[in-house]
């Protein structure tokens, strides 16, 4: 019986990948800003881990000198997928769009998004790595969606072609 339980304990944990789980004490040190200033705009943004322990990415966006994004990057090193198909994250938004992005090789000139909706309150969305378009500069390209077997960068973007303040607050990120 003990090794039934163990079983299916092994069944329900298996292949699940913990990317990310914010804590007050987690270095944030390797999560990094970008924002359109990179081509003279004038968007500002911010990370921090906020006082219960998420990590907040939060800022203005603004559309002058030709601006309009701020995202913020972690690179992974390479992080195999093991047959997991999903990247789930737990999230509170404030209402805004968002776009969650990956790169396969932290090297390559594009991402691969996916595009979601916040709701101002605590949330699971998830994101079939199969759906992930690859962009580049705000267009779609014309090669296959993501189907890599590993994640060497993930990235958060807010550019909603408006000026706006953000905030965005991540507890986790997994695969599954």
């Amino acid at each position: 019986m003990k090794y039934f339980t163990l079983l299916i304990i092994l069944l329900f944990t298996m292949g699940s990948i913990e990317i990310v789980d914010f804590n007050k004490n987690s270095n944030i040190e390797k999560w990094i800003i970008i924002d359109d200033v990179v081509m003279g705009g004038r968007s500002s943004g911010s990370f921090r881990i906020d006082p219960d322990g998420n990590g907040a990415f939060e800022g203005s966006v603004s559309l002058e000198n030709n601006g309009g994004f701020s995202s913020v990057r972690y690179q992974l090193g390479k992080l195999q997928i093991d047959g997991n198909t999903r990247v789930i994250l737990r999230i509170k938004g404030d209402g805004k769009r968002y776009q969650f992005r990956i790169k396969a090789n932290s090297s390559d000139s594009f991402s691969y998004i996916y595009s979601f909706a916040t709701t101002g309150e605590w949330e699971q969305v998830e994101i079939p790595l199969g759906e992930m378009y690859p962009s580049f500069r705000g267009r779609r390209l014309s090669q296959p969606n993501f189907s890599n077997n590993y994640i060497e960068e993930l990235a958060f973007l807010i550019g909603n072609k408006k000026e706006e303040t953000f905030k965005l607050l991540i507890d986790k990120i997994e695969l599954k």
